[in-house]
């Protein structure tokens, strides 16, 4: 059986932490930023982990 090939979009986005957990970039940063307040904006600016839920698909995804 050949090796499972990194989904290189999920390898863009996404990066292993020391601890092994997954993390991730928050969504709706990208553009009309004008209606959001400044505290959301702030808040979005930090990166976050992957769920419990996901983790396991976003593994087989980055070949792990």
């Amino acid at each position: 059986m050949p090796k499972q090939k990194t989904c290189r979009a999920a390898y863009k986005r996404l990066k292993v932490t020391g601890t092994g957990k997954l993390k991730r970039r928050k969504a709706n940063k990208s553009h009309i930023l004008t209606k959001k307040h400044q505290k959301r904006k702030r808040g979005l600016r930090q990166a976050t982990l992957v769920s419990k839920a996901d983790e396991g698909r976003l593994r087989r995804l980055l070949g792990k």
